[in-house]
């Protein structure tokens, strides 16, 4: 008998199974969230440009608000700021609320937090990508911008600005069950961000003293990244990447190692 006969045969490449568990969570959460069907994705990639194109046609025809501290084109101004905060607050609201949303799957032992938690924000964070794509594409086709694009910039204030949403959404996803005033209170301190991140106005432009103040917002310097990547003439020399990674790297690693020892506590498991 040859020896080959002897050999077990052999199996296909196993994936991990914390990979299958994610995309799978990622499916889950499409079909609940837009019905599992093409028209209920792209009304929630409808419904954030059209409150973006509201917002442009409010400030530029009701306030008369035409001339942007940046460039010639007020719509693109205001979408390069805006767009990067609602990257941030997209992925806090998802990620937050992950573990209470996928409660019934974290009862079998092959799904844990940790999965629910990057299902939830990979799944944000690409529908807020497409999302940019087509308003900042818009306007750029729609309108005369004299914009020259710089994309390492612009890919790591999309990235950073994820990764803050990220570490906000694991922390919260701890206090906001744990200490339920805390929801009050992140509303408050989370109130004035679109006025306080640099949405209407760049850092430059500001007093000394609200140079002071607002340089540690982290927002401040993300905004101020994304907008360094359409201007070229733009040198936001403020800008540090360390103090915006500190804002990821702590409330990160606090919020995943309290999610590690309390979730099933949070999840009443």
């Amino acid at each position: 008998m040859p020896l080959d006969a002897l050999r077990p045969p052999r199996r296909p490449p196993h994936r991990p199974r914390f990979f299958r568990s994610v995309v799978a969570l990622m499916l889950r959460e499409m079909v609940t969230r837009y019905g599992g069907t093409p028209g209920g994705y792209l009304w929630t990639i409808a419904e954030p440009v059209g409150s973006i194109a509201m917002m442009v046609i409010v400030f530029t025809v009701g306030l008369k608000l035409r001339t942007p501290a940046l460039g010639i084109n007020f719509p693109l101004f205001f979408a390069t700021g805006m767009l990067t905060l609602n990257v941030y607050q997209g992925i806090v609201t998802a990620v937050q609320r992950s573990l209470s949303y996928s409660r019934p799957l974290l009862l079998y032992p092959g799904i844990g937090f940790v999965e629910a938690i990057l299902a939830r924000f990979l799944l944000e964070f690409l529908t807020r990508l497409v999302v940019i794509y087509v308003v900042l594409g818009g306007i750029l086709l729609g309108f005369e911008t004299r914009v020259i694009l710089d994309l390492p910039p612009i890919l790591a204030a999309l990235g950073l600005a994820a990764l803050l949403g990220l570490a906000m959404g694991c922390l919260n996803a701890y206090l906001l069950p744990t200490f339920p005033l805390w929801e009050s209170v992140w509303g408050i301190l989370t109130t004035p961000l679109t006025l306080a991140s640099g949405i209407f106005f760049i850092y430059e432009g500001l007093p000394e003293i609200g140079q002071d103040v607002l340089w540690y917002n982290p927002l401040m310097h993300v905004t101020g990244l994304m907008r360094e990547g359409f201007y070229p003439t733009y040198d936001p020399t403020y800008i540090s990447p360390v103090y915006v990674g500190v804002w990821i790297l702590v409330p990160g690693f606090l919020g995943i190692m309290l999610l590690r020892k309390h979730h099933r506590r949070i999840l009443n498991l």
